[in-house]
């Protein structure tokens, strides 16, 4: 599956578009912006399972880094300031890493 079968592709380039520049990347802008944050609960958890790229029920640091590439393949890498803070907002029991109800969370709120 594919992010696009769940989120118009328009969507998605605008959101890439608008954090092209260094240390612009808003993880609750971006979700509205690709029309993530009014999908259902269940292709919210979708689009988690295409981010956690390992398959591991987690999304890590090291996999946020890629965070926009897996919406666009062309999409710049998430400086180390945007992924401390995307991981910060999202983290909500402070173990490091993004669970599914955590990501949840994030995008619907």
């Amino acid at each position: 599956m594919s992010l696009s079968s769940i989120l118009s592709a328009d969507a998605i380039d605008s959101a890439i578009k608008d954090c092209q520049a260094q240390d612009s990347f808003c993880p609750k802008k971006f979700f509205q912006m690709c029309g993530l944050s009014k999908k259902s609960p269940q292709d919210v958890k979708k689009v988690f399972g295409i981010l956690d790229n390992d398959g591991s029920g987690f999304i890590e640091e090291e996999e946020l880094k890629f965070f926009l590439q897996r919406f666009s393949p062309g999409a710049r890498v998430l400086t180390d300031k945007e992924t401390k803070a995307f991981l910060c907002a999202a983290d909500d029991d402070s173990d490091g890493r993004i669970g599914a109800d955590e990501f949840q969370a994030m995008v619907m709120s």
